[in-house]
């Protein structure tokens, strides 16, 4: 006990940020996957775990008991078909029921109150804003709604609320993982994906706008974290989910660059 108790007093608060980004929000298997290894599943190098976008899916699964190699054979079920259901809705082209199927797949009727590990995630108030951060509640809808993209993925009403993608305001949570009480932040930061082309149409125009602006946020959220594992996913947008062995590879390559320095800031030696 006294052990324990000093331990905690060594170490601050330490919390595991996970960014979205579709597809290229895989990459937060492979880091997880690279830290398990390291650490051991009883002994992962944070107290807790925030989750935004597709990071909230990963993070909640991870905290819930979902094994790394679990979740990576599941990326493989992440493809377009699997995903769009299109429906006539007033928020979105997708009506999000075939990804709400994905997550109950992944999860079952687990919730909040059933984490190993404490876990939250982020939404937008898409009718005022205000960015949210949940730690109780609907698990599973609340998922759907931290992943719903806007106006492609329908927004997701709960307590009378049209909740939205968290990553509209939080696409790597670290202003949730300080409220939350982090005094050290590890963020995965899967990026976007901006391209050097010529735009010839509205499509064009409105997905390098989104990614425009989503790499400045990114960039600027990221310098909250202690340590931010980047991996190079260069020519990997957003919708490459055939894509996700690469994609996890990738993150599972960069993580490994920032063992030592994990085990250095934290105090953790080799056991």
């Amino acid at each position: 006990m006294f052990r324990r108790l000093f331990k905690g007093f060594r170490r601050p608060k330490v919390v595991l940020a996970l960014g979205g980004g579709g597809a290229r929000g895989l990459t937060n298997v492979g880091v997880l996957k690279v830290l398990e290894e390291e650490f051991g599943s009883g002994s992962m190098p944070f107290d807790m775990v925030v989750g935004t976008s597709i990071g909230s899916l990963i993070g909640a699964a991870y905290c819930l008991g979902v094994p790394p190699a679990r979740l990576e054979k599941a990326a493989g079920g992440f493809s377009w078909p699997n995903i769009v259901d299109i429906g006539l809705h007033s928020t979105g082209l997708i009506t999000g029921k075939k990804f709400e199927n994905i997550i109950t797949d992944l999860i079952g009727d687990k919730g909040f109150e059933d984490m190993k590990i404490p876990f939250a995630l982020t939404t937008t108030d898409i009718e005022n804003g205000e960015e949210l951060t949940h730690s109780s509640g609907d698990l599973v809808r609340l998922i759907r709604a931290s992943c719903s993209w806007p106006g492609i993925f329908s927004a997701v009403e709960i307590d009378g609320r049209l909740l939205s993608d968290g990553g509209i305001r939080n696409s790597i949570p670290t202003k949730a993982a300080l409220e939350a009480g982090a005094g050290f932040i590890i963020a995965v930061n899967p990026g976007f994906s901006v391209k050097d082309q010529k735009i010839s149409n509205i499509l064009d125009t409105l997905v390098q706008s989104v990614q425009i602006m989503g790499e400045e946020l990114n960039r600027y959220q990221s310098k909250e974290a202690d340590i931010a594992i980047t991996p190079e996913l260069k020519g990997i947008d957003q919708f490459d989910f055939d894509k996700a062995d690469a994609i996890i590879r990738q993150g599972e390559k960069t993580a490994r660059t920032h063992i030592k320095e994990i085990r250095k800031r934290l105090g953790i030696g080799r056991g």
